[in-house]
């Protein structure tokens, strides 16, 4: 069976996350460099079946570019180059970063945790999959 894989990119950390075989459920997965982000997918390509990468797109609360949209553009014309196979879908990634501070807030971890991008980084990622994942299997 295939998966999905979601990426909340970075300029440092990307965090990713990847459905489990039903695409019912986000499951963080881990938080890499991004210079490390295209060996670290091609193993989990071939490993996890995957068939679709969605890539949390940054737009500003009015709908706007940010000052990251560019990059993240570039990184999915990459994405798409490098594994022309597979579908890559940007899914609007608002608020994501405030709800992955409360999920820690809300699990009762240490004030350190919370403060650490790299937790924040794969709790969007999967935020970013089980966001897609829902309007995935509503619309089926």
């Amino acid at each position: 069976m295939t998966r999905i894989l979601a990426i909340d990119y970075g300029i440092k950390r990307c965090g990713i996350a990847i459905s489990d075989p039903l695409k019912i459920i986000a499951n963080g997965h881990s938080v890499v460099n991004t210079i490390e982000i295209f060996s670290t997918l091609h193993s989990l390509v071939n490993e996890q079946n995957i068939e679709t990468i969605v890539v949390g797109y940054p737009i500003g609360m009015k709908g706007q570019k940010t000052s990251t949209t560019e990059l993240v553009d570039q990184f999915i014309l990459s994405l798409k180059k490098e594994f022309p196979q597979i579908k890559i879908e940007p899914i609007d990634e608002r608020l994501t970063s405030r709800m992955a501070q409360q999920t820690l807030i809300f699990m009762n971890t240490k004030k350190s945790d919370r403060q650490k991008k790299a937790n924040l980084d794969l709790i969007s990622a999967t935020i970013i999959l089980q966001n897609y994942l829902d309007y995935y299997n509503n619309k089926l």
